[in-house]
């Protein structure tokens, strides 16, 4: 199984139960993700062609998918051209092994990091460290998570769960363990909390010898590998180490140059509510005497291939990982990203979870939504996943359908017998009038059976005590 899915993690009903009773978490996450919400709309609305933008998006990325296997073997040959070495990696325990063997080369123990999905997908700090080699978060909320013993719960923000006192508490007990300490005096105030971390993290960044990064996007036909971020941190990790590894999903990969114009207009507005990202780190192999002398890009499968073949699901691979979705699903806002049990939470982790780790391993997750549409209005590449999460609900069912009919089979059977003949249909409404007639004040205030569940946290209309086919056979033989 890929270890895009937390081991050991419940299933998402018994995960988001656990959180949505943490009221500090949900109070966290709503004044989070609605302040994200409301800059995304604001820089948005700000483009006439903002709705062209997502179009253009949205076709490039199609059209990448559609010649996926052109595209990155004409991104081999630039890479390697530029100077670069490119590996490619099946699944997560490939993808773990490179990096390993790649790092024992240079005889480090230590490596700096760039907030990475990839490598989160694939468990790279759990595997570093069995090797003896430690992994250093260099983006501050990874830093936080990383100090906290504790996993991302963002695409965009990790520790977007996390208060600003529980943050202090964290930096004064672990800091100390992983490098220079934080200050006696620390408060919460957070220009004091990014001093603490930049304090923390300078001694790793002047000695690191060996970095490891993910990728926005990769250039085809120039071999230009992409990172933007807001911190610097990345600028750092990316320029000082003299070996710098890159892991990058395959379907990051972009044709051309040029097509970084549409995309670095839709990512900052879609993620951070920016107009452009304060550091866009662009590279092209190595260059003599300036920069990392070394590099390596790791082109991870990790089940994409399948997810390819897939031609309803295929357009998850499109995501650019912008969080939108989000900060938009009134789902996510309540339970937080830990529920969803992997590094993608979300309506973008409910729809990509179960394609890369296989809907048996996830099979919760594309229940986990209301279907409301949000997150496709949000999106800036246009991935339909209100579409996708149906989709995979049916091969969810699908899988678990074997030989004695489950509830729901049963009642679709009984459905379609009633609904087969009018003279069904009537003897069915006359027995739903029935129960109207003896409910209390027109409502069912609990069902019986599995159906309690439903009944039990709100209120059940009950039938009306006439259908509308006795109503109109009754005023007609009145007339």
């Amino acid at each position: 199984m890929s270890d895009v899915v937390w081991l050991g993690t419940p299933a998402f009903p018994e995960a988001a139960k656990a959180a949505v009773a943490d009221t500090r978490m949900r109070a966290n996450l709503r004044k989070a993700t609605g302040t994200i919400r409301g800059k995304r709309l604001a820089v948005a609305g700000e483009l006439d062609d903002w709705e062209d933008l997502r179009t253009a998006g949205a076709a490039v990325k199609r059209e990448t998918l559609r010649h996926l296997d052109t595209h990155l073997l004409r991104l081999e040959e630039s890479v390697t051209a530029a100077g670069g070495t490119v590996h490619w990696a099946a699944d997560a325990a490939e993808a773990n092994r490179i990096v390993t063997r790649l790092v024992q080369a240079t005889g480090e123990s230590e490596v700096v990091k760039v907030k990475s999905m990839a490598t989160q997908e694939i468990g790279l700090n759990e595997h570093l460290a069995a090797e003896g080699i430690r992994a250093y978060e260099t983006d501050l909320a990874e830093l936080i998570v990383q100090l906290g013993d504790d996993r991302p719960s963002h695409i965009l923000v990790p520790a977007i769960h996390k208060g600003r006192s529980e943050i202090r508490e964290i930096f004064q007990d672990a800091m100390g363990r992983w490098g220079a300490p934080a200050p006696e005096e620390l408060t919460d105030e957070p220009a004091a909390l990014a001093d603490a971390a930049r304090l923390h993290l300078r001694e790793k960044f002047l000695s690191a010898k060996v970095a490891v990064s993910g990728a926005n996007f990769a250039c085809a036909d120039t071999g230009t590998v992409a990172v933007v971020e807001s911190e610097g941190n990345g600028r750092m990790c990316l320029t000082l180490p003299e070996t710098l590894i890159t892991v990058m999903g395959i379907e990051k990969v972009l044709p051309s140059f040029t097509d970084l114009e549409v995309f670095l207009q839709l990512l900052p507005r879609s993620s951070t509510g920016e107009r452009m990202n304060p550091y866009t780190n662009l590279w092209t192999g190595v260059t003599p005497g300036d920069g990392p002398q070394d590099f390596h890009l790791v082109l991870l499968d990790n089940g994409r291939t399948d997810t390819l073949r897939d031609t309803v699901g295929r357009e998850t691979l499109g995501c650019i990982r912008c969080s939108a979705c989000l900060n938009v699903c009134p789902v996510y806002e309540r339970t937080g990203g830990h529920a969803y049990g992997s590094p993608y939470p979300g309506p973008i982790g409910a729809v990509l979870t179960p394609q890369l780790a296989g809907v048996e391993n996830a099979a919760s997750l594309p229940f986990a939504s209301t279907l409301c549409g949000a997150c496709y209005d949000a999106c800036p590449v246009k991935i339909d996943i209100p579409t996708v999460l149906v989709h995979l609900r049916a091969k969810a069912v699908d899988a678990k359908r074997g030989p004695v009919p489950t509830p729901e089979a049963l009642v679709m059977k009984v459905a379609a017998a009633t609904l087969a003949t009018p003279r069904r249909l009537s003897l069915a409404q006359w027995g739903a009038g029935l129960v109207g007639r003896l409910s209390r004040g027109g409502v069912l205030r609990r069902l019986p059976g599995p159906m309690a569940r439903w009944s039990d946290t709100r209120d059940t209309p009950a039938p009306p005590r006439e259908s509308f086919r006795a109503w109109w056979r009754r005023e007609r033989n009145g007339r």
